[in-house]
């Protein structure tokens, strides 16, 4: 029979490789939303298309997959503990800060959309990708992330590969388009890239609080992302109703250069895809930091530049190439010093308590 102490090292052992399946499932999510949904939004634009409240409306519009899933969670734990099984699990003030954050999430929504319709791919990327920087700053003030040689050698690569793409942005500007459009366009971007800089640190310090209170799990995870999305929809929906874009969906779909069908198809895989990006994120900042996520983010640029090249034919410059080299150098190097960090950790004489309290703090 095994003792106190080696079954609670069990259990750590057990919840550690649980967050870690969480963690890699979360970053396929994170990667297939975050090269999909800017490519498919694209497509949108450059068929035809023209509404920014609908783009930002549908990048959250697919939040009702999560309460489907929440129900299913619900419906399990009923089943074991039918008495103690509650529907809801997260505090009243965690609905109310997850509101406020979606407000901000329809906000940022609306500025990405506008800066996707005015710029091309290559500068379109290059301005968000400074949000790993806002990342960055943001988790230092908001929720004291402690920064390494590694990874502060890490975002000052990946900031470099988003400013080599830089080079050529003038080339890749869309015809006809004014001086005027093109700035605003690129403000709006930026714009976007600060203030999701700062959701996501704000995201990972709400999480920080539920675990002062309660013992946080996936589930409330999901919950917390579920009103978020929920708030950032209907901050989006007053948009389309005041721009009256709802009525002119069924004309711009027959409108629409690759079909009336295709175009419902579009919107339909818009939602999808950018919904993955959500809880994928909100899954890495659960698993690891919001730093991560907006490193796993920033990585993924140079992989989304050669998809458009691919599908949409835009050039592939020599900058682009050393773009990605160097994002894959700043990534692994990061992940590099995880690692090492978490060695040097291991060989300490902690208990098994502080070692769980570290990895998940």
């Amino acid at each position: 029979m095994k003792s106190n102490k080696e079954m609670e090292a069990d259990d750590v052992s057990r919840r550690r490789r649980l967050r870690r399946a969480l963690l890699v499932l979360s970053c396929t999510m994170l990667a297939v939303g975050n090269c999909a949904g800017p490519l498919i939004m694209r497509l949108y634009f450059i068929r035809g298309g023209n509404r920014i409240w609908l783009s930002s409306w549908l990048i959250t519009a697919g939040w009702p997959v999560m309460p489907a899933i929440l129900l299913i969670s619900y419906l399990r734990r009923r089943s074991h503990n039918p008495e103690k099984a509650k529907p809801f699990l997260m505090k009243p003030g965690v609905f109310l800060a997850s509101a406020a954050i979606g407000v901000l999430q329809g906000l940022d929504d609306y500025l990405y959309a506008y800066g996707e319709a005015k710029l091309p791919a290559s500068t379109a990327g290059l301005v968000i990708s400074t949000e790993l920087a806002f990342t960055a700053g943001f988790s230092f003030i908001l929720v004291k992330q402690k920064f390494t040689a590694h990874s502060v050698n890490a975002v000052y690569v990946l900031t470099m590969a988003a400013a080599v793409l830089a080079v050529r942005s003038n080339d890749d500007r869309w015809k006809g388009e004014s001086t005027a459009e093109y700035v605003f366009g690129f403000a709006m971007m930026l714009a976007a890239a600060a203030l999701y800089g700062a959701i996501l640190p704000l995201i990972e310090l709400m999480n920080k609080k539920v675990v002062k209170t309660a013992e946080i799990s996936y589930t409330v995870v999901l919950e917390i992302q579920a009103v978020i999305c929920f708030s950032a929809t209907a901050f989006c929906t007053v948009g389309m109703l005041i721009n009256k874009d709802f009525q002119a969906i069924p004309r711009e779909a027959r409108e629409f250069q690759l079909g009336e069908g295709k175009y419902y198809l579009v919107i339909a895989c818009s939602a999808v895809v950018w919904q993955l990006f959500f809880v994928g994120a909100i899954g890495v900042i659960f698993c690891a930091s919001s730093l991560f996520s907006g490193i796993v983010t920033t990585l993924l640029l140079p992989v989304t530049e050669i998809l458009a090249v691919v599908f949409y034919k835009e050039t592939f410059h020599a900058e682009k190439g050393i773009a990605l080299a160097l994002s894959l150098w700043g990534f692994f190097y990061y992940f590099y010093g995880e690692m090492a960090a978490n060695r040097t950790k291991a060989t300490a004489p902690e208990t098994v308590d502080q070692m769980l309290i570290a990895q998940e703090a």
